[in-house]
């Protein structure tokens, strides 16, 4: 393990009962967790207890989940795609925080049908870029995902599935460890 791996949280997007995000982030993060160089933080907006109405003051739930913000390096926001768009539990997650995000990487593990989820990532590409944050070229985009994955949760092209997750994890951790020495070079 690396002196100082990178600190990666994936933010599970989805919120709604019954989600299929479940099988995807248990997919996704077996493959995460083979990686050396970087720890991850899975943050799911299903059990951080965000408000839909925001108050003028943040709850200890609100503070906490942005201190987890604050403290990532790199981020992996894994969302579905609702009549061409992400969630708004979503939105939500990304608006509370504002600085925390600030020029550090961003990549999608998405999922759907036939488009597999890139339209709500071309959305998220354009809210992250007003935050200061860079989203990453490689994707892990999940097509006809009720059909990609077998009822114990394997996908049912393994090899694709987890050359398109080395792909992105290794640019992620390009990224991540360089926006990291350019912030600590200068803040």
């Amino acid at each position: 393990m690396p002196d100082d791996p990178l600190s990666v949280a994936v933010i599970v997007g989805s919120t709604r009962e019954g989600r299929f995000a479940d099988v995807v982030v248990d997919w996704f993060m077996g493959e995460a967790w083979t990686r050396t160089d970087m720890r991850f933080d899975v943050v799911d907006l299903a059990e951080v207890g965000l408000p839909a109405v925001l108050p003028r003051r943040g709850s200890p739930e609100v503070q906490a989940y942005v201190d987890r913000i604050d403290r990532a390096d790199a981020f992996v926001v894994v969302t579905p795609e609702y009549n061409h768009g992400y969630p708004a539990s979503l939105k939500q997650a990304i608006d509370i925080p504002w600085s925390e995000w600030q020029r550090k990487p961003v990549a999608f593990v998405s999922y759907g049908g036939v488009a597999a989820g890139q339209r709500a990532v071309e959305q998220l590409r354009t809210v992250f870029a007003e935050l200061h944050a860079a989203t990453i070229r490689e994707t892990v985009a999940l097509a006809m995902v009720y059909r990609l994955f077998d009822a114990d949760g394997r996908p049912t092209a393994p090899d694709e599935c987890e050359a398109a997750a080395k792909t992105m994890l290794d640019d992620l951790a390009w990224w991540g460890l360089t926006l990291r020495a350019g912030r600590e070079a200068r803040p």
